[in-house]
């Protein structure tokens, strides 16, 4: 019997190099349908709004508002758009998240493993993590696409995957990355991106639109109850509102403003995609756009520094909604600033966030 053992004992090392020591690296973004038709979109938006990090409120009014009231009437509305921002290969957001999980994957070499997951839909966050639970993986890095934290986006990828890797009995060492809103390779990222623009042509203002929040998740997030008042108190970042998306979101701006070097009074930093009636953070982009218009402002540079791939949000909101208000109100030409998508730039920043 021991003698049979023996040979087995060759195998040892290379167990441990294929498989101890290699280290699964989730990428996580929001999510997208799996197609525009009626009802999935209706399917997403129910998992979507579903999430109590999302819509905070008690889980029986959510559940009646979600599934009698938004998915049911906003579904229909939301699949023309769909299918405005769909392409041949699929939803872009889907696209460019495949394609980063390549690209990472050859820049990290054999000893990780990149797996791309969405939030909501597919691929899901539960089918990746299984994926590394049956490797047996040394460490997980898990990094949501999302540069500004905020609980109904960051917040929500590590309550879920804490849900999935709570039933293992064996739970390997898990890093989570924050945000990377101050990384100087994200705002050189995007600075140059606007760069060629800038260039290129003469605008009058720049706009840079985030998306928004309901104001009482912003004070909720307030851990002092004192920080938050929703306004000045955004002019730094510091201790006490380190983790506040609002903060984050204009402190993007003020290091964007200063790669670019643009002058105080050419730019505006604004919140995008309200919803329903309660005070969402301010100021809003739809009012921003009417008042450049109304001051004669004839030509803006928009950016969308809270997306890192182009989608539903900066497609088809900010890129030809926005531009259709202002162009109504009087100015004449409205640009969108590309997201990272698969750009060189963001697959270096995201091996620096890996390696770190």
């Amino acid at each position: 019997m021991s003698y049979n053992f023996l040979p087995h004992l060759a195998y040892i090392p290379y167990i441990k190099k294929v498989m101890i020591g290699k280290t699964g690296v989730l990428i996580v973004n929001l999510g997208t349908p799996d197609s525009p038709s009626v009802p999935d979109v209706r399917k997403y938006l129910r998992e979507f709004l579903m999430d109590g990090r999302v819509i905070d409120i008690a889980a029986i009014p959510r559940w009646l508002l979600v599934n009698l009231i938004i998915a049911p009437f906003r579904s229909p509305k939301s699949a023309k758009v769909y299918k405005e921002l769909w392409t041949e290969k699929g939803s872009p957001l889907k696209i460019y998240g495949e394609a980063n999980e390549k690209q990472l994957q050859k820049s990290l070499g054999d000893e990780y493993v990149v797996k791309l997951a969405m939030r909501y839909q597919s691929p899901s966050i539960e089918n990746g993590l299984k994926a590394f639970q049956e490797m047996g993986l040394k460490n997980i890095i898990v990094i949501p696409f999302f540069p500004q934290y905020a609980s109904a986006s960051t917040g929500s990828v590590y309550e879920e995957v804490m849900r999935i890797v709570t039933k293992w009995q064996i739970i390997p060492e898990i890093t989570f990355k924050n945000n990377f809103y101050h990384y100087p390779k994200f705002i050189n990222a995007f600075a140059n991106n606007g760069r060629k623009h800038l260039e290129n042509d003469e605008y009058d203002h720049v706009v840079f639109s985030y998306h928004g929040l309901p104001a009482r998740q912003i004070l909720k997030g307030d851990c002092t109850g004192k920080t938050c008042q929703l306004g000045s108190c955004c002019d730094t970042v510091h201790a006490l509102n380190q983790h506040c998306y609002r903060a984050q979101c204009f402190e993007t701006t003020r290091l964007l403003v200063k790669e670019l070097g643009l002058k105080e009074g050419t730019y505006t930093t604004c919140f995008q995609s309200r919803l329903g009636r309660d005070p969402w953070v301010q100021p809003y982009t739809d009012d921003i756009v009417n008042e450049l218009a109304a001051k004669g402002i004839k030509r803006v540079l928009a950016f969308s520094p809270a997306f890192v791939a182009d989608c539903l949000e900066t497609t088809i909101e900010v890129a030809e909604e926005y531009r259709e208000i202002f162009e109504e109100k009087g100015g004449e030409h409205w640009k969108l600033v590309e997201s990272l998508n698969d750009s060189e730039a963001w697959i270096d920043l995201l091996v620096e966030l890996v390696k770190e």
